[in-house]
């Protein structure tokens, strides 16, 4: 017998080429009045900013503007940005980009309502009272944050990211529209998009999966699989753009209900240490976590495979789970993604590091998520296998 389970989403999702249209008519018709609206430079000069704010006002609600958000959320960004909400006499955010935006954001809105600093809430279910109301308006197909119940903010003093996850945390409205990505360039669909085809792959993984999210994994893999090519080769290809916008909002809500795994879990010091990309160091470990963690659920990753386009009929059990290895590594040769060493980081340091990332990737709970459970010392020999693997796909 399958036992209860939450499936939480958006109360409202606006889908298509245009929803961004409707952002002040959704609002307007809920008596919002005046907007904070937190986004990042990049945003503001490609006019996607002033078109929300001309919108928002076409239906008579004000708007300030928040456009500080210039890397991955930080605790400052959320201090600034709360700072703004109540010097205008807001009474809604809207998030307009992509992860960084939407995340930074969420902790805004609840920190309204809940005070005291963002700090104060790491961990899953710390967040006591609901936010103020949250729109998020992504423009990349990738971290799904439009539609989950996570927020993800580094800690400069630390250098720890800090993830916090509350049913308070997921957006009242998302608004999808896939013609937001045509200005993402190829780094960033490539990046983004592997984000999202992990968030799909974990949750269908996870231990804590569910009936509803499988669906929703299966379809986003697909989609994502059999379009992240042509949205990077060609930003202009409106039918990529569209079926990858779909994916990873997909993805997002299925990882939301059933959490990702392992490759989130070691991911996220990697990005706190060296600053790198959520979707490129998800790329570094994705090919070797899936290789180490496919015997415990080879059904599962046979399925992947599948999903990813490959050729299993005829192929036994174990054939068949290895085949989304073969997957995944070429899918991230063929959109370059860069290795770790491309970005800088050096193998020493790296294994330096690697013992107390592998302790962060352990206490963030995601390990205990994946199908095969790792130990500590398997972590650290992940780290670096990934590293290793990431010089030989370049080389």
């Amino acid at each position: 017998m399958m036992p209860p389970r939450e499936f939480i989403m958006p109360a409202q999702m606006v889908i298509g080429s245009g929803a961004v249209e409707q952002v002040g008519a959704q609002c307007a018709k809920r008596g919002w009045r005046k907007a904070l609206i937190v986004t990042d430079q990049i945003m503001q000069k490609l006019g996607i900013v002033g078109q929300v704010e001309q919108n928002l006002a076409n239906h008579g609600i004000a708007s300030v503007v928040y456009a500080g958000v210039n890397t991955e959320p930080v605790v400052e960004y959320v201090q600034e940005a709360l700072a703004s909400y109540h010097e205008g006499g807001c009474d809604v955010v809207v998030a307009v980009g992509g992860g960084s935006p939407i995340d930074t954001a969420k902790a805004v809105a609840v920190l309204v309502t809940n005070g005291g600093s963002i700090e104060q809430y790491k961990g899953i279910g710390k967040v006591a009272n609901p936010g103020v109301p949250l729109v998020a308006i992504p423009t990349t197909a990738g971290t799904g944050s439009e539609a989950t119940i996570y927020t993800v903010i580094t800690d400069q003093k630390t250098d720890v990211k800090m993830l916090i996850g509350s049913p308070y945390l997921m957006p009242t409205i998302a608004i999808v529209d896939p013609m937001l990505t045509i200005s993402s360039p190829p780094s960033v669909t490539a990046a983004t998009g592997v984000d999202a085809l992990v968030h799909a792959i974990e949750a269908y993984v996870s231990v804590k999966r569910q009936p509803m999210t499988d669906v929703l994994c299966l379809s986003a893999i697909e989609l994502i699989s059999s379009n992240i090519r042509q949205a990077w080769a060609n930003g202009n290809n409106i039918e990529a753009r569209e079926k990858m916008m779909l994916g990873a909002t997909q993805a997002g809500i299925a990882f939301s209900n059933s959490s990702v795994a392992l490759v989130h879990g070691m991911s996220r010091p990697i990005g706190a240490h060296f600053h790198i990309a959520h979707g490129v160091s998800n790329a570094a470990l994705l090919a070797v976590v899936t290789e180490f963690s496919l015997v415990g659920d080879p059904k599962r990753y046979a399925d992947i495979a599948r999903a990813m386009g490959e050729p299993i009929e005829g192929l036994s059990l174990m054939e068949a789970a290895d085949r989304a290895v073969v997957a995944i590594r070429r899918l991230v040769r063929d959109i370059k993604i860069p290795s770790l060493r491309q970005l800088g980081v050096a193998r020493e340091r790296l294994m330096e590091l690697a013992p107390s990332m592998a302790d962060a990737a352990i206490d963030s709970g995601s390990p205990a998520n994946n199908p095969r459970k790792p130990t500590r010392q398997e972590i650290i020999e992940l780290y670096a296998k990934a590293y290793d693997e990431g010089e030989r796909m370049v080389g």
